[in-house]
């Protein structure tokens, strides 16, 4: 009866109980394709944050300084939650599995978080804020408490699906590779949804409840791209949960003080250790694999973070001409640069798909990471030529027409911008797969766990978003305003990126599975 019992179980959750952690093993690539599809619901989101929220945040009456308040989530919690997740979902016995739960938390996180930003006016009209005047304290607090939960759930859904899926490829790094890519795909995907919901003005047509007294036509349309945002993602992880299933342990995989290749010095596994003993012991002691990845995406990101952070602006301010609340140069401008960021991740979209060819056309990864970042600085230093050309063109059209400034710059620099907007998809496709890819094979071979390894990872790209948020502003400044300043920091950082990808990063193993490397093969 009982031999019964546990088979019953097994088939009703679909999962096969283990004592220890089993060897890994390959899954077919519709799981994968599966797993990595929860990025679009996710990217979804994240587009509609960085096209929509900040007119929002006008609206509510946000101050400028709770402004950098809230946009210091997004790297705060990436450097506490991202690693804490990974560690606890590397060792969680649930019978759902190790990564399920985590995933099915953060989704259900994500929801209650864009109820709260959505519905923000609404709660604080009712709770007696007028609906005519700004600031608009209770529904600040409100829209505050909901970002932080939407930034804190958004970290909890992504460690956990990349550790996802590196679980499914097993120890085959190509297959790993793959997968990364596939989630760099939908990541474009998503980015490509959100932008497209959000420059539509009548969405809101089709919830016609979402406009109130508190809320107008523009509120109206971001709840309702929230809504298509929120079903999205229930729907994809709704379904991915259900079909993918995980092999439960009943303990924990052994936890470490020697960093990250769970052996003490004597060859003996240690002692269990609390997370944050873990995380030094894991920093202490990286082998040197990572060190040089958590370098080159250190590099890497800081020469990202800049553009990322003032791409619209740079297209409304250099690339126009414009000035904020002055003329429509500087709106022209930003809508000008919402399209080049459609185009980026259509881009992207498609690099994605050929990320694996292109490793092997050019002779691994890292030389493939190299060339990229070779490519990115490139492009950041053309943003130099590009404004520089398009002030050209402007004083000459300024003079044509007795000094008054042109809403539109000339077609050649306009496309010239918005070529550099797409051709930056590239260096971004790689940026969003291998780095992960290379941190799961590395981790592989030494015997770490996934979710902690790439929780590491993830801090080589939140503390420089941190620094490029503090300092690119007074650096811009030291030099007369304008983004230009970081812009060209970020081409030396990518420069430095690349010299360090090609000379000091070490390649992957061979792609054929074999047994496991020693954590000390790569010193």
């Amino acid at each position: 009866m009982e031999v019964m019992k546990n088979n019953t179980n097994k088939q009703q959750t679909g999962l096969e109980v283990q004592q220890t952690p089993p060897p890994p093993s390959q899954s077919p690539l519709r799981k994968i394709i599966m797993v990595a599809s929860i990025a679009a619901g996710v990217q979804f989101g994240w587009a509609l944050q960085l096209s929509l929220l900040t007119p929002y945040v006008q609206l509510l009456g946000i101050p400028h300084t709770w402004a950098a308040f809230i946009w210091l989530c997004g790297p705060i919690s990436g450097m506490i939650v991202q690693p804490l997740v990974g560690y606890y979902s590397d060792r969680c016995t649930s019978r759902f599995g190790r990564r399920r739960p985590f995933i099915a938390a953060g989704t259900t996180l994500v929801a209650a978080a864009v109820f709260l930003i959505g519905f923000a006016a609404d709660i604080g009209v009712a709770s007696g804020d007028h609906p005519d005047k700004t600031p608009k304290p209770r529904a600040i607090a409100v829209f505050v408490v909901g970002f932080w939960i939407l930034d804190v759930a958004n970290n909890m859904l992504q460690g956990p699906c990349r550790a996802f899926l590196a679980d499914l490829s097993g120890d085959n790094n190509q297959k790993t590779r793959t997968a990364n890519a596939f989630y760099s795909f939908f990541m474009a995907v998503g980015n490509v949804l959100g932008y497209a919901a959000g420059s539509y003005t009548h969405l809101y047509k089709i919830f016609p409840f979402t406009a109130t007294k508190a809320c107008d036509i523009y509120c109206a349309n971001l709840k309702s791209c929230f809504f298509i945002s929120i079903f999205l993602l229930l729907t994809l992880t709704t379904i991915t949960l259900i079909t993918v299933s995980e092999t439960v342990i009943s303990s924990p995989e052994p936890e470490m003080t020697g960093g990250l290749n769970g052996i003490d010095k004597e060859g003996e596994r240690a002692k269990p250790v609390p997370f944050f003993g873990e995380i030094f012991g894991a920093l202490k002691d990286l082998p040197r694999p990572m060190w040089m990845l958590l370098l080159v995406t250190c590099l890497n990101w800081i020469a990202w973070f800049p553009f990322l952070l003032f791409d619209t602006d740079w297209m409304g301010r250099e690339v126009y001409g414009g000035k904020v609340g002055e003329g429509t140069a500087y709106g022209h401008g930003v809508r000008a640069g919402a399209l080049g960021l459609m185009l980026n991740s259509v881009v992207l979209g498609v690099v994605s798909l050929g990320v694996e060819h292109l490793s092997r056309g050019l002779g691994g990864v890292k030389r493939l990471w190299g060339v990229v970042n070779i490519l990115l600085a490139v492009c950041l230093a053309m943003t130099v030529v590009i404004t520089k050309q398009a002030q050209s063109t402007r004083h000459a059209a300024m003079a044509r027409n007795g000094g008054i400034v042109p809403s539109q710059p000339d077609a050649g620099v306009k496309i010239g911008a918005l070529t550099l907007f797409a051709v930056l998809g590239i260096p971004l496709a790689i940026t969003y797969s291998i780095p992960f890819a290379m941190a799961s094979i590395f981790s592989s071979t030494a015997g770490a766990g996934q979710g902690l390894s790439l929780g590491v990872l993830n801090l080589a790209i939140v503390v420089p978003q941190m620094v490029v948020s503090v300092l690119s502003g007074p650096w811009d400044a030291l030099f007369g305003g304008g983004n230009l300043p970081a812009f060209v920091v970020g081409a030396i950082a990518a420069a430095a990126s690349a010299v360090f990808a090609f000379t000091m990063l070490p390649s992957p193993p061979p792609d054929a599975p074999s047994l496991k490397i020693p954590a000390g093969a790569f010193h």
